[in-house]
């Protein structure tokens, strides 16, 4: 079980980073072998939160390199996003969990400074409900 925990923590991380990975069904094949939910809900939001951590920290860094040619982000976008963050508040990080748009709005979190106390507390409760909802879904099916 120590080594499946590990695994799962490993691609919960890697799952929370702006590379393509998953680990829903690492959770889900833990479970289906008898794996303790509360451990292993534990184990993945743990990872899945600290690799967004990472892209909050990405972000901080990144913009250390905005005046550059190659950034990628001009700095109206950079105040658009500000905006949009100022509009629908700091609670959308809540959705960080969600595919396509949960890394990116991570990394813009650390782009706008978002105080790293709150961004925890916002995305490991999103993402803890996600895990929550596998363990659920695994008991039905």
């Amino acid at each position: 079980m120590f080594v499946g925990a590990l695994i799962l923590f490993g691609s919960a991380l890697l799952a929370a980073t702006i590379l393509p990975f998953s680990s829903e069904v690492v959770l889900f094949a833990l479970l289906r072998d008898g794996g303790d939910p509360a451990l292993l809900v534990g184990v993945a939001t743990l990872g899945n939160s600290l690799g967004a951590v990472v892209n909050w920290g990405l972000g901080r860094y990144l913009l250390r390199f905005r005046t550059r040619r190659w950034f990628y982000f001009s700095d109206k976008q950079i105040e658009s996003a500000q905006g949009w963050f100022q509009r629908y508040g700091y609670w959308t990080l809540l959705l960080a969990w969600m595919p396509v748009i949960g890394d990116p709005l991570t990394l813009i979190a650390g782009i706008l400074r978002v105080r790293l106390s709150l961004f925890v507390v916002l995305v490991t409760i999103g993402k803890s409900l996600r895990y929550l909802s596998i363990v659920y879904l695994s008991s039905v099916f």
